[in-house]
């Protein structure tokens, strides 16, 4: 496979059409290595418009989503960022030249993805994802979709931080911009998207008689 071809495709044919138009997120995602970051027997369909499986239960989120959750954020280099089961989205940002931390629930994800993170601007911890690490970001954003609200990522955000995730109740999903306020948090619904639910996530069940 040609790589760098592959990222030129992705990028012309889903990013840019896409109303993606920050160049230097597209410059990013030209030089993003996403094949690295799946099961290496799907790289094949790693810039395709898919959905690319990591680990059983968790997979990649389409680029143009992934560019669009981005675009949405305004990162600016030096900020903090938290990307929870969110690998590609950390590449991208610390090559927009932010700090990130990479969180994941299971250490058997960074066995696959470990290659395509080996930048020194990426720290990799591994946590329940229903407990973000750290407090005091500028940025969070997932991968993943998550049933409603995520209270515990908001509280983990500075004044002013920005949080970017889908939220997804039932087939169809919404990606959602949470900004943390010094009096409240504000939402803006971004665009339609379906990523699988983050199982962590899931509300545990209650039984009443």
């Amino acid at each position: 496979m040609n790589v760098s071809a592959a990222r030129k495709v992705m990028v012309d044919s889903q990013v840019r059409v896409n109303d993606v138009t920050d160049r230097a997120l597209q410059a990013a995602l030209l030089t993003t290595d996403r094949h690295l970051l799946c099961a290496p027997d799907r790289a094949f369909s790693a810039y395709a418009e898919v959905e690319v499986p990591i680990v059983p239960g968790r997979s990649l989120m389409m680029a143009r989503d992934v560019a669009k959750l981005i675009q949405a954020a305004q990162p600016r280099a030096g900020e903090r960022a938290l990307a929870i089961a969110a690998p590609y989205a950390a590449a991208v940002l610390a090559r927009l030249g932010l700090q990130v931390t990479a969180q994941e629930g299971d250490s058997a994800v960074f066995e696959v993805i470990g290659a395509g993170l080996g930048d020194d601007r990426i720290e990799t911890v591994t946590a329940p994802l229903n407990t973000p690490t750290g407090q005091d970001w500028d940025l969070i954003i997932s991968e993943g979709a998550v049933p409603g609200r995520p209270e515990a990522w908001l509280q983990a955000l500075r004044t002013g931080g920005r949080l970017l995730v889908v939220e997804r109740a039932g087939a169809a999903g919404k990606a959602v911009l949470y900004v943390k306020g010094r009096e409240g948090v504000s939402r803006r619904e971004l665009f339609d998207s379906n990523p699988p639910l983050l199982a962590e996530m899931m509300s545990e069940p209650h039984f009443a008689l």
